[in-house]
């Protein structure tokens, strides 16, 4: 792991722990900056996933912005300025996918320089031999590939457009390329349409070539009334049948953390407050034109945060942390 623990981001870590403890007992602010950034290099993908804003594009649903852009180095620069004394990690990915951004590898070898722990969450189908080679040369330390099936026909059920061997041959060029990093990991929503697979992923993910499989609930839209997606077991699914026959989503399990140790920036440099707000309904404000201190210890940005500690904003109404 490549992250250097310097003495401001300890620091910053524990100021951060401290407002969120004092935020529970009513005491809502912010002293500290984020712990971890998520930038967002692509907001466009190859693929359309049923269940995905960028997927559901083209579809009449207004809030789903279909302007493609990639995150310029002026404004990754900008981010990591701000963030490299006080974040420990920078996740490169958001609602895009990252590997179209050719500026990746670069804005990835820079943050490794920053001694941040580098992420890439990718479906893989843009890797290529020298793309895997770049990531490793840039020192990336961990790559997440989405795999939600083990044959074309489960694979593409989700991955709409994708194409499952694209997917094995890329984690063979990252097996091929890597000296010690990057940490490859195989990621599997659990649906119902590969749930016949769960136990057949765990039996051959090391033989694919990763070095680590995490199952993942599945976020999914109109479940209301059931959904095609949604697994056969309830307790791999994010909602529950309840007694007026409707589906609801099931209790969140703890308080909200992830506002206060971070945020998300998107390709033009919005400030996001989380992963959830997918189409940017509570931006903090552009870190372009305000620098990130005075936007994540805001005024706006400590109401979300109130608010979130009850659920109130609608994408809080949709997160499973």
């Amino acid at each position: 792991m490549s992250v250097v623990l310097t003495r401001s981001r300890c620091i910053n870590a524990l100021r951060c722990y401290a407002n969120y403890a004092l935020s529970l007992m009513g005491l809502v602010r912010s002293t500290h900056m984020p712990t971890f950034v998520s930038v967002e290099p692509a907001n466009v993908c190859q693929l359309r996933c049923p269940e995905c804003p960028v997927g559901l594009r083209n579809t009449g649903i207004p809030e789903y912005r279909d302007t493609e852009r990639f995150m310029s180095l002026e404004v990754f620069r900008r981010v990591l300025g701000e963030v490299a004394r006080y974040a420990h990690t920078m996740q490169f990915y958001f609602q895009g996918e990252p590997l179209l951004n050719k500026d990746l590898p670069q804005m990835i070898r820079e943050a490794h320089e920053a001694g941040l722990y580098t992420i890439v969450s990718t479906n893989a189908q843009a890797m290529t031999e020298t793309m895997a080679e770049a990531l490793v040369q840039a020192g990336l330390d961990r790559i997440i590939i989405s795999m939600d099936g083990l044959t074309s026909e489960s694979y593409n059920a989700y991955r709409v457009g994708g194409d499952l061997e694209k997917t094995k041959a890329a984690i063979r060029c990252l097996r091929k390329a890597r000296k010690h990093t990057p940490m490859i990991e195989l990621q599997c929503l659990r649906l119902k349409t590969n749930e016949h697979e769960w136990r057949q992923f765990e039996k051959e993910y090391k033989a694919l070539g990763a070095d680590r499989l995490v199952f993942k609930t599945a976020q999914l839209y109109g479940y209301e009334e059931g959904h095609p997606l949604m697994p056969t077991d309830g307790k791999y699914s994010r909602y529950t049948k309840g007694p007026d026959g409707h589906y609801h989503r099931k209790a969140l399990r703890k308080a909200c953390l992830r506002v206060w140790s971070g945020v998300v920036i998107t390709t033009t440099g919005e400030v996001l407050p989380c992963c959830y707000d997918k189409a940017h309904q509570y931006a903090y404000g552009n870190i372009m034109e305000s620098s990130l201190k005075e936007l994540f210890t805001s005024e706006k940005a400590n109401i979300f945060r109130k608010a979130a500690l009850h659920e109130t904003p609608k994408i809080c109404q949709e997160c499973w942390r």
